[in-house]
């Protein structure tokens, strides 16, 4: 079986009998040793014992207010407020799937927007396993990873934010390159079949550019594949995703933004403004969902579609949310998750 996203720590994960995400200490250990939670070598004596001991010894063990409150720097009391807050939360729920679902629904206004990429890499890498499609794969980067978009000869192309930023970091190093070179993106593989099986071994690079395409390209069919395992391995619930060109109905009765900029966009349609040009290209990609059993949606909804929405940033950047796939759509009764 091919493996990817080892990043994501799911290889020291349990499971249990259905399959969800059970934490472990090598888990826990494995979190607390990744570069943004590190201490500094600047910082203070308790901050370094206190990381000692939930690495080295005791990832579970209760870490009380005044620990934190002695830490010197005001930052590193904040930041590890918020560790602790999310560590016990994913402790205090019976499964990595359940606790994100807790999280999506409204109680992750305290949780950092890195933690929830983080726990949503790993429950996604757990609902696409044993998938060999290196497109749905890419594409589902999007949940977890800011992408930034280029337009290049005609095409749109999505690559990971972060490793766009040093790629252009290292032109401003070489002020040859930055006058002659192309767009930053033209630097990086372009995904598609022939390079495809070279996705697994490189997946952790995140260094592979995705060509967005019409609406029936590979990539926004990954996507859309991508959107319905997500629903249905968190909710139980089966939705059939189309991607589309344009949103062909007169009265919408639901639509969900893929994003903050989407739902900004989609709430002024939904009013009926009229957009400017600039704000129209900023959408990336239209999807119809529809449910398969009807008796899973609202009734006002029915069998009428929900439309989702995808946008960019004025900047470029697109930042999905892939909670508002859980909390934004228009289920008669919420899915729970055990």
């Amino acid at each position: 079986m091919k493996d990817f996203w080892v990043s994501s720590g799911h290889h020291l994960l349990d499971r249990d009998g259905a399959g969800r995400l059970l934490v472990t200490d090598a888990f826990l250990k494995a979190y607390l040793a990744r570069p943004e939670l590190l201490p500094p070598e600047s910082a203070c004596e308790a901050e370094l014992r206190l990381h000692h001991e939930l690495l080295m010894h005791h990832p579970r063990r209760p870490v009380a207010k005044e620990e934190i409150a002695a830490l010197e720097d005001p930052d590193a009391r904040e930041n590890w407020e918020f560790m602790i807050a999310f560590r016990d939360h994913v402790l205090a729920a019976p499964s990595l799937e359940a606790a994100y679902l807790a999280l999506a629904r409204g109680s992750a206004d305290n949780i950092p927007p890195l933690f929830m990429n983080q726990l949503a890499q790993v429950v996604l890498r757990n609902a696409l396993d044993g998938q060999h499609d290196a497109c749905v794969l890419r594409a589902a980067e999007l949940f977890y990873r800011p992408q930034r978009v280029t337009s290049h000869e005609g095409a749109v192309l999505l690559a990971d934010a972060e490793t766009i930023e040093l790629h252009e970091q290292n032109r401003h190093a070489s002020p040859l390159l930055n006058m002659l070179g192309g767009p930053a993106v033209t630097e990086l593989e372009i995904l598609d079949e022939k390079n495809s099986e070279g996705y697994f071994a490189r997946s952790d690079a995140f260094d592979m550019v995705l060509k967005l395409g019409g609406a029936g390209s590979p990539a926004r069919r990954g996507l859309a594949s991508a959107m319905e395992i997500w629903i249905r391995h968190l909710l139980a619930v089966d939705v059939e995703i189309e991607p589309v060109e344009r949103i062909e109905d007169e009265d919408w009765a639901w639509f969900v933004g893929l994003d903050a900029e989407a739902t900004r966009i989609g709430n002024a349609l939904w009013a009926g403004k009229e957009l400017d040009p600039e704000t129209a290209q900023r959408v990336i990609a239209l999807f119809r969902l529809t449910f398969i059993d009807l008796g899973e949606v609202q009734p006002d909804v029915g069998a009428r579609p929900v439309w989702l929405i995808m946008a960019m940033t004025p900047d470029r950047t697109i930042r999905m949310k892939p909670q508002n796939l859980i909390a934004g759509l228009p289920f008669r009764a919420m899915g729970t998750m055990n």
